[in-house]
Parts: C-alpha cells; sequence; structure tokens
C-alpha cells in the first residue's frame, strides 16, 4: 500500500499565536513521519490571525482561513497528482475543505469519513464562535459560508459519500441552532459514539469502509477530540463519553488499510496542553500501529 506523505498545516482558527498550530512540529519531533513510513514534505506557509469575525462571512481572520484554503488545495492536487498519499497534520480542522477541494481537483469524486467528536455543520451565523473550525463540513458540502465554498471551487463532497463518525455535540449543537444532518438532502451516514459502541466500533468502520468505497475513494479526518477528555486532554475541545484508545485503534484500522484510502488530514492537538508529551506520543503510536 501507498505510504503517506507528512505534510504539517501549521494553523489555529482561533486567530492567536501558540496553540494547535504547533502541533505539526511536536508530532514530527515525536516521529509521526517515521511512523507512517512515508516522505516528510515539510510544513505549509501558513497562519491563521485576526480575532474580528468578518461581516459578510462570520469568520473571525477570515482572509487568512480563505488564503490557507486556497493553499491548501493546491498543494493537496499537487500531491495526488505526482502519485504521493497526502497525511495532513494539523493545526485545526480548518484544513479540511481545502484537503478536500485538492483531492476533488486530482481525482473528480471522492467521499469523506469524518471522525469527529463534533459534527461540525456551522456556518458563519450559527457558529458561536466564528472560528472556521466550526464549519469546515458545512464548506465541503457547499452549504457555506459562501466565499469559503468559492474558494474551495464549490463542494467538495456530496452528503451521500459522506459519513459522519464519533460525533457526541448533538444536544449542544442544536442550542445553538446549527443545521442537522437530517435536514441536509441525502442525509449523510451518521455513527455517533453510542452508535459506534452499539454496532462496534471495528465493524461500524469496516461498514463504512464498505459503503463509501463502493461509490469512491475516500479522505479520512481524525480530529482528536473524538477521545474522552480524560484520555487526551491535550486539546482545546474537552468533552466527556469519547473514545478510549483501544476503540479508536478498531475504529482506525479498516480505514487505514483501506485501498480507497487517498490521503488523511489530523487536527486539533494542542502540544501547549501536552507538557510531558504523552498524548502525542500515544496518538503516534495509534496512527503508526
Amino acid at each position: 500500500m501507498q505510504r503517506f506523505a507528512y505534510i504539517g498545516v501549521p494553523i489555529d482558527s482561533v486567530g492567536r499565536r501558540g496553540g494547535a498550530e504547533h502541533g505539526p512540529t511536536a508530532l514530527r519531533d515525536l516521529g509521526l513521519p517515521r511512523a507512517l513510513g512515508g516522505d516528510d514534505r515539510g510544513d505549509l506557509d501558513l497562519r491563521i490571525r485576526g480575532e474580528e469575525r468578518d461581516s459578510a462571512t462570520g469568520i473571525l481572520a477570515s482572509a487568512d482561513v480563505l488564503d490557507a484554503t486556497a493553499t491548501i488545495r493546491a498543494a493537496v492536487a499537487r500531491e495526488l497528482g505526482a502519485g504521493r498519499r497526502p497525511f495532513l497534520a494539523g493545526g485545526c480542522c480548518a484544513e479540511l475543505p481545502g484537503a478536500l477541494a485538492g483531492a476533488r481537483d486530482a481525482l473528480g469524486a471522492v467521499g469523506l469519513v469524518h471522525l469527529d467528536g463534533h459534527l461540525d455543520l456551522y456556518d458563519g451565523k450559527t457558529s458561536p464562535t466564528g472560528e472556521a473550525a466550526d464549519m469546515p463540513v458545512s464548506v465541503a458540502l457547499g452549504l457555506g459560508p459562501t466565499a469559503w465554498v468559492e474558494v474551495a471551487g464549490g463542494a467538495s463532497v456530496a452528503p451521500e459519500r459522506t459519513a459522519l463518525v464519533g460525533f457526541r455535540d448533538k444536544a449542544e449543537s442544536l442550542e445553538y441552532g446549527m443545521r442537522q444532518p437530517e435536514s441536509i438532502d441525502p442525509v449523510p451516514l451518521q455513527f455517533s459514539v453510542e452508535d459506534l459502541r452499539a454496532g462496534g466500533p471495528a465493524a461500524t468502520a469496516a461498514k463504512v469502509v464498505s459503503t463509501l468505497g463502493e461509490q469512491a475513494p475516500f479522505w479520512l479526518h481524525l480530529d482528536v477530540d473524538v477521545l474522552d477528555e480524560a484520555v487526551f486532554p491535550a486539546t482545546d475541545y474537552l468533552m466527556p463519553g469519547g473514545l478510549g484508545w483501544d476503540e479508536l485503534g478498531e475504529v482506525l484500522s479498516p480505514l487505514l488499510a483501506s485501498p480507497r484510502l487517498i490521503g488523511a488530514s489530523l487536527g486539533c492537538y494542542n502540544p501547549e496542553k501536552d507538557p510531558g508529551r504523552a498524548c502525542g506520543r500515544a496518538l503516534v503510536e495509534a496512527l503508526g500501529s
């Protein structure tokens, strides 16, 4: 199987210096490129700065977010066009729309497995923070914010080729008025953390691979907050009730082993909250194994 090419994406949509933007360097120092077995392609020259919400898009540091998307889109298309399989190490989940747009540019129709504690279907109006990391699935599906969708070249994935896996923010998202997956036509595949446990993590992930893989090659996005806050405290979005390491391994195994997997992205590891790097080391081990 083709090995991953490691690409650092040092962005954090809070718009301030520090935090998750240091994730790519920390993971490189912990040996993630070597664990993935492929080339280290270095970091993209990106940062997100600004703490004002744009009046048109509703996004913090909107211009930097849009510029980052264009850069990531071009980089992923270039890697796939050269026959390499990219692994984007964020940074935050704002990397995802550019990654999917680049994959679509290079390969045509693609799918998405979104393994995340959150559904990420906010937009510039419903997001309580304005952080771009609230919105990547909305952008990928072409639902907004409009300017961000335009920079991504329109929708990158279709709902029927999208699987939302491991989320546990349903009540919170309803409270804030976020668009719900059930309102999208057709409705994406959905497996909450409770669904994963009821069906078995490995069996559920295998079902996702089978369903999406029949339609198109797919991209995997992993947000570390799919893990329980006690298991992985080194992120800015802590929630109880998430996966343990063994459960995550069971989910990742069929996804990473699939020949239909074209690339992957990792988001929201904050090494500033991991002074001994225990979380980072465990993450490298989980992905490498």
